[in-house]
């Protein structure tokens, strides 16, 4: 092999190193006693007293439902509309460019400008510590998002495709649900799982409007943070396990992915 070449690789290979390191000595200290979680050793000993503690314990099999409910749920909600209202900005020019602006606004306000008038609008109504009640918010949280990540695909995707079906007798919608979704599920599929992740990910709001019921991960993962210290041991087990969805979803769905993030790029 060419020094060209072998240098690249060994690059990339002490890239991936640094990058896989912070997740292997996670791992391994959700995985030693917690005795020992500080102890500077590579592996000094195997124990799962960790992960049963967490979910015996501070009841973390619940959070992780919640997460998985709120995550998913939001997301399902948001695309559809998303998909509507990015369809209408890319072929249409509904609003101009006043509305498009006017959606990404509201991903430059601090969160916590939104979160506080969100908990007295869902204490007057009664949603605060329900589920119904955070899935509403990550779906509004979600849509301007997808909203204009969506729009980028469908600009995409040539003109052309719709007219020819039109053509051929086809209406406007049933050019959109038959010609311009399939062509556009890679672009959806990359912009599902960004939304998945960004809702799982959430923190503020969950912490303002969630209670013991509903926390998610994260507000349970803050909640390790004990008059005794950081339950550092417990928290690499939660974290551990909060990045497993995120990384079996991405998985599953790679090629999609891929392909969408490019198509995105391209349009």
């Amino acid at each position: 092999m060419r020094i060209g070449p072998l240098l690249r690789h060994l690059a990339l290979i002490f890239v991936c190193l640094i990058v896989a390191l912070p997740i292997f000595w996670l791992i391994r200290t959700s995985l030693v006693p917690a005795a020992l979680s500080y102890d500077a050793r590579l592996w000094p000993a195997f124990s799962t007293e960790n992960y049963q503690s967490l979910f015996a314990r501070n009841g973390y099999g619940r959070n992780y439902m919640n997460s998985v409910i709120v995550a998913l749920g939001s997301v399902l909600i948001a695309t559809p509309f998303a998909a509507l209202t990015g369809y209408a900005f890319a072929r249409f020019r509904t609003g101009g460019r006043a509305a498009r602006f006017a959606v990404l606004a509201t991903q430059m306000l601090p969160p916590v400008a939104l979160a506080l008038p969100t908990f007295m609008i869902y204490r007057e109504v009664g949603l605060t510590n329900s589920i119904a009640g955070l899935v509403i918010v990550y779906a509004v949280i979600n849509l301007p998002f997808l909203t204009w990540i969506l729009m980028g695909f469908f600009e995409g995707i040539p003109k052309e495709l719709e007219e020819a079906a039109i053509t051929d007798g086809a209406t406007n919608w049933q050019a959109f649900v038959l010609v311009v979704l399939p062509v556009a599920r890679p672009g959806i599929a990359a912009a599902v799982v960004l939304g998945f992740i960004l809702a799982w990910n959430e923190f503020l709001f969950a912490l303002i409007l969630s209670g013991p019921s509903t926390a998610t991960v994260p507000v349970a993962l803050a909640a390790l943070q004990t008059s005794n210290g950081v339950e550092i041991g417990k928290v690499a087990a939660g974290v551990a396990l909060a990045i497993v969805p995120l990384m079996v979803v991405s998985r599953f769905i790679q090629k999609y992915l891929v392909r969408g993030l490019s198509f995105g790029g391209v349009g």
